[in-house]
């Protein structure tokens, strides 16, 4: 029986997709069976930012010539 290049393609072509799909399937099966895991050892707790000493305050006044500086850097940008 004599086996032709077009088979061979083909042969391989299935082979080689078929590796491809085994292990993207494995691979998704696998991070989902971790992600749960960790979420069952260690559930989402809230986390809490406290402002830091060196942060800007939140009610500091922004100088009018640093706004402008901003607003013609964002006014130069959406122009291009």
């Amino acid at each position: 029986m004599e086996v032709t290049l077009i088979s061979q393609g083909f042969d391989l072509m299935l082979f080689g997709m078929g590796t491809v799909f085994s292990f993207l399937t494995l691979l998704v099966g696998i991070t989902h069976l971790m992600s749960a895991t960790v979420n069952y050892y260690s559930p989402a707790t809230e986390i809490s930012v406290a402002a830091e000493s060196h942060s800007i305050p939140l009610n500091s006044k922004i100088e009018p010539n640093i706004v402008n500086a901003i607003q013609s850097a964002i006014d130069q940008h959406r122009g291009r």
